[in-house]
């Protein structure tokens, strides 16, 4: 019997390429999706993962046809995966005033939320036939409460929380089921350029390790850290005078910089 089989994006660096390794280690085989593919492979080469245990597509997530083209060519190559996990996504600051900022907006909600759907949407079909399966949505504890600067990347994890409580209810009897998996503040490059203090950071490698205990666990919805968890739920919870008060002058992301 083959090994079991995640399919990740976003897998050329920080979360994704974590979350590979973690997989891994634990004896499955790997279909690994980004537009850097070079890297994919450099890594893996350093790693030294056998050329039979993994393949990799090239796609660009804010492309709908092009990640879906990709989920069709590992069904072919590599049948259909046990776990989906749809990672990739960038982090860009955004100030709507400025109209060139909406180009920005469009290309982080492209990526962030329709490239989720768009990764799980070849899949779906042959694993309900199957009846068996997982689809993981990575998002943020950004997507909890809007943040000033920040509100394309905090508008983008938000849809991506709901639309993948949507599609639990969608799978849900099928044997199908939906994770989503809410980061906190993670070392990685996408973050390393944040101008604000970032509590309860994370190294990818701690991430990964819990975010695959999570998954196998079958959880729908979890924050990792535990801590932010917390800290998220407190703002949430907060009269809205006060949390505006809390931000106010709060340092912004960076605008058109950074992805992942």
């Amino acid at each position: 019997m083959p090994a079991p089989l995640v399919y990740i994006t976003g897998a050329s660096s920080g979360i994704g390429q974590a979350l590979a390794a973690r997989y891994h280690r634990a004896g499955w085989r790997l279909a690994l999706v980004a537009r850097r593919i070079h890297e994919i492979e450099s890594w893996a080469s350093a790693c030294e993962i056998s050329a039979d245990s993994y393949q990799i597509y090239s796609a660009d997530v804010s492309c709908i046809q092009s990640i879906v083209d990709a989920g069709q060519a590992c069904l072919q190559r590599q049948g259909v995966p046990d776990v989906v996990i749809a990672n990739a996504g960038i982090s860009l600051g955004v100030d709507t005033a400025r109209r060139e900022d909406l180009d920005t907006m469009s290309r982080i909600l492209a990526t962030n939320t329709l490239g989720a759907a768009a990764t799980f949407q070849p899949f779906i079909a042959s694993m309900v036939q199957r009846g068996s399966g997982r689809l993981v949505g990575i998002a943020s504890v950004a997507g909890i409460r809007g943040l000033p600067g920040h509100g394309a990347y905090c508008a983008s994890k938000a849809a991506l929380i709901s639309y993948c409580e949507s599609l639990r209810g969608e799978l849900c009897g099928t044997g199908v089921g939906v994770s989503t998996i809410s980061p906190g503040y993670i070392d990685t490059p996408l973050t390393r350029q944040n101008r604000y203090a970032m509590p309860f950071l994370m190294r990818p490698e701690d991430f990964a390790d819990k975010a695959f205990a999570a998954e196998r666990a079958g959880v729908s919805y979890r924050v990792i850290p535990w801590q932010m968890g917390v800290v998220a739920q407190l703002l949430r919870v907060l009269p809205n005078p006060l949390f505006d008060r809390l931000l106010s002058g709060r340092p912004r992301k960076h605008r058109h910089s950074g992805s992942g």
